[in-house]
């Protein structure tokens, strides 16, 4: 990962994270509370309709939120999350999501990802991670 603004641990995530390595994804920014991630959709990545397999643009969305809630050493995991999709994308597209952290409290972060190409809103996600430990103040 070449990114100047990720954290050190968010660094090692995605560099040991088999899946981001076999899809290709590649991490433009972490850092706390945001992140924004890309792949680009293969032949292998589309259903048979000819479309972006939805599994493929949740787990970017999903892999976004990842990275924007673990930036430090205890482990954040996302406990859910709901898709919609809005448009298809196809083979040869790059997808980018964004990931935004919206609320905190205790140990419940919610995070919204949007998933998009060529200026094109692919997909939504909302999901809920589950902290290491509660937020102080929250």
């Amino acid at each position: 990962m070449d990114d100047t603004h990720a954290t050190e641990h968010s660094r090692r995530i995605a560099a040991s994270d088999a899946v981001l390595v076999a899809l290709g994804i590649g991490v433009d920014r972490a850092e706390p509370g945001s992140a924004v991630v890309r792949m680009r959709v293969r032949e292998d990545m589309v259903n048979g309709a000819g479309v972006t397999h939805g599994g493929m643009i949740f787990t970017l969305a999903d892999a976004a939120i990842a990275l924007a809630s673990n930036h430090t050493p205890d482990a954040a995991l996302v406990a859910g999350a709901d898709i919609v999709f809005l448009t298809p994308s196809h083979e040869g597209d790059e997808l980018v999501a964004v990931a935004e952290q919206r609320t905190v409290t205790g140990r419940t972060a919610l995070y919204d990802a949007r998933v998009l190409t060529d200026g094109r809103v692919i997909a939504e996600v909302r999901g809920r991670v589950r902290l290491p430990r509660p937020v102080p103040g929250q």
